[in-house]
Parts: C-alpha cells; sequence; structure tokens
C-alpha cells in the first residue's frame, strides 16, 4: 500500500509538471517520407560522416541497402554499428560512441526498432555529456546538453521513439533497466517509409503494434492528458484497431503500414507529454531481469493492468473505446470490457500469449520495488500502487 504521505508527494509532485507542460519545449520531428530523402538533408546541414546505428537483423534483412547506396551515391561516408541488442546496454551504447569518435562522425541515423532508436538516442547522449554516467542522468531534465544531428528511421509501428524525448537503457551488471528523459533527446528529424516494415516478422508486427497501443491508451487513462493527447491517443488506438490485424495478416499492404507508422508516431506523441503508468513500469523491470522485449511485455501486461485498475479508469477507457470505434455501449463498464476484450482478442489472433514464462518468484519483490522506483512519482497513473499492489501483477503475469 503507499502510505498518505506519499501519495499527496507523487501527486503534487504529478500536478507540477501538469502545470508546466505548455511552457516546456516539446517538438515534433520534421518527417521525411522515403530514405532517399535523407542525403538532402545531411548535404544541407553540411554532414559528410554520419554513423548508422542499427543490428544485424535489420542489416540482414536488406533494410538498410536503399539508405546506404543513397549515401554513397551523395558522397557521404557511412560507419555502420550493427551491433544494437534487444535492449541498448551501456556496454553497447559506448562501442557505438566510440566508433563514432574514431571515424570523425558528424551526424547519427538509426535504422530499426525503439532498441535502435534509443542506441541511436544515447549515442548522442554520450558524445554530448562524454563525463557524466548514464545512471546520473537516469530520470527527468539531467540531458541539457544539445545532442549530434540525429535522423530516426523505425522500420517498426510501435515504439514512437523517432517522436519521444526518452531513452531506455539496460544496466547488464545491475539487470536494471531505466530511462533517460529529456528534450534534446528528440530525433530532428523522422522517416516513415512504409517499405522498411514490408518484411517486418509477423511476431514483431503484432507486439510492436500492442506496444503503439499500450502508449495510446497509457497516456488516455493517465493523469496528465491534455485535449491535444487525448485526440492524438484517440487517432492512434483508431488506427490501431482497424489497420494492425490488416498489417499482421497482409504485411505488404502499404495502407496498413503506413497508418500504422502514423498510429504508432501518434502515440508516441500523447505519451512524451501525457507519460505512460505501471503496464510499462512493469514490462522495464521484466527487460531488465530477463531481457523479455518490451513489446511482448506491454502485449500481455496491458489487459492485465487494465482489469486490475478496475473502476477507477472506466469512464475514461470507456470514451476511449467509444471514440476510436471499438464499443457503442452506453454504459461505462460495459464499454471498458469491450475494449479490454478487443485488446485480448487482437493478442489470441497474432498468437501472443497471456503469460509470459520464466518469472521466477525469488525475483518478484525486487522487480516490483524497481517498477515503483520507476513509476512512482514520475508517472501520473490512474491509482497509485505500492510494491505490493505491484508484486500482484508479477504474480497474475506468470500464472
Amino acid at each position: 500500500m503507499v502510505s498518505t504521505a506519499k501519495k499527496i508527494y507523487c501527486r503534487a509532485f504529478q500536478w507540477c509538471l501538469r502545470v508546466v507542460i505548455p511552457i516546456l519545449p516539446y517538438r515534433e520531428p520534421a518527417k521525411l517520407t522515403s530514405v532517399t530523402q535523407v542525403p538532402d538533408v545531411l548535404k544541407q546541414k553540411k554532414k559528410k560522416c554520419v554513423l548508422l546505428v542499427t543490428d544485424t537483423s535489420v542489416r540482414g534483412f536488406g533494410l538498410t541497402q536503399r539508405l546506404e547506396q543513397a549515401l554513397a551515391e551523395a558522397g557521404i561516408r557511412c560507419i555502420v554499428f550493427d551491433q544494437t541488442p534487444v535492449n541498448p546496454t551501456c556496454d553497447a551504447v559506448e562501442l557505438a560512441a566510440g566508433r563514432y569518435r574514431s571515424e570523425e562522425c558528424q551526424a547519427i541515423i538509426s535504422v530499426g526498432g525503439g532498441s535502435c532508436i534509443d542506441c541511436g538516442k544515447l549515442v548522442g547522449v554520450r558524445i554530448a555529456r562524454p563525463r557524466k554516467s548514464f545512471a546520473s542522468m537516469e530520470g527527468i531534465l539531467k540531458v541539457l546538453w544539445p545532442l549530434p544531428l540525429h535522423i530516426a528511421i523505425p522500420t517498426t509501428a510501435g515504439t514512437g521513439s523517432e517522436t519521444t524525448i526518452a531513452a531506455v537503457i539496460l544496466d547488464e551488471r545491475r539487470h536494471f533497466k531505466f530511462a533517460l528523459e529529456d528534450f534534446p533527446l528528440t530525433p530532428r528529424y523522422t522517416c516513415h517509409d512504409p517499405e522498411l516494415t514490408f518484411t517486418l516478422p509477423k511476431g514483431l508486427t503484432a507486439t510492436t503494434g500492442m506496444d503503439a497501443l499500450t502508449h495510446a491508451v497509457e497516456a488516455f487513462i493517465g493523469q496528465d492528458d491534455t485535449p491535444h493527447t487525448r485526440s492524438q491517443a484517440i487517432e492512434a488506438t483508431r488506427l490501431i484497431n482497424s489497420n494492425l490485424l490488416t498489417a499482421y495478416n497482409e504485411p505488404t499492404n502499404r495502407a496498413a503500414r503506413a497508418n500504422m507508422l502514423h498510429a504508432a508516431y501518434l502515440a508516441g506523441m500523447a505519451f512524451t507529454v501525457s507519460y505512460v503508468g505501471y503496464v510499462h513500469a512493469v514490462a522495464h523491470s521484466l527487460g531488465g531481469q530477463y531481457n523479455i522485449p518490451h513489446g511482448l511485455a506491454n502485449a500481455v501486461l496491458l489487459p492485465i493492468v487494465l482489469r486490475k485498475y478496475g473502476k477507477a479508469i472506466e469512464p475514461k477507457l470507456a470514451l476511449l473505446a467509444r471514440e476510436a470505434g471499438v464499443s457503442r455501449a452506453a454504459d461505462d463498464a460495459q464499454a471498458a470490457e469491450e475494449f479490454i476484450r478487443r485488446v485480448e482478442e487482437h493478442n489470441r489472433l497474432m498468437s501472443i500469449p497471456t503469460t509470459l514464462q520464466g518469472i521466477a518468484d525469488s525475483d518478484i519483490a525486487m522487480m516490483a520495488r524497481n517498477a515503483e522506483h520507476e513509476a512512482n512519482p514520475l508517472y501520473p497513473v490512474p491509482v497509485l500502487w505500492g510494491t505490493q499492489e505491484l508484486e500482484e501483477i508479477y504474480h497474475l503475469v506468470k500464472v
């Protein structure tokens, strides 16, 4: 249980953030629609050498080939770092930053899912703040320095990392996953090229799509939502509800893929301002302890956490269900339940499990403390939970 004093502290902290939201320097990245436009941007910025941050799977599928060819034809040196892990680690970022320095790079291009884009952001942090440890910059507004030019090119439609002020990193020695959040982390440009998502494996289409849905839902039901983020979350949810199964079943459906990229972008913009909640806090702890992919953890956790919130979220979740075309029920409880069932139906139709394997009872107390540390007081959750309530989530997700 959360003490009365801590509840007052958390809500006061969140209220202060809500008050200053209108004056904070949020910005949207400029949008490109094809990787062939990237060299023109670099030429305008007089950048002659770039670090391309990706992973072996993305490069192995040939998803960077058009970009690398376009850069070569434009006479721009491209130094490839393709060793981004599933969850970016301190060691991987340091290795990539070393390549950036040794090759005298002038900009960063990240191509891939949220891990690659976060790794690109973190390389920028390391270049800008070489003497600061990542642990010392955990939390909000601790980076402060401008970062090198960063162009983020998502190959999944889920994380929305190309729009956000956050980057998540794994300290592999402590098995602890944490976030840095500051305005310079938002990439200057993003490129939404639907063709890059055509070869995305079905499992990743599923889990990254549900990751985007989680962003939209948590931004909408939290206490720091604004008219603008509510509109973004509703539109993102509507697009996901209408396009995710099509993208899953018809991988080369250009319209569905483009709509999912836009949905992830909108959801990313929404949660950048309005934040997320306990789904993310628990998912991050599971990723830190067991390296469980973030999208998979979010997909499994979302209906579990929504049900545990109970009546506290019924009015907002019902409104989201109606506005996004998920339910027509006038009764809030029914509409909210129909929304949760739709989430479960999407998971089932895309072969996403209902539980996660390998969670050890002996780890749960520690993971609950990590999740509570991440969420409170920063996340404006509908209901404040302490470690006891969070431990119940881990037991539900491992059943």
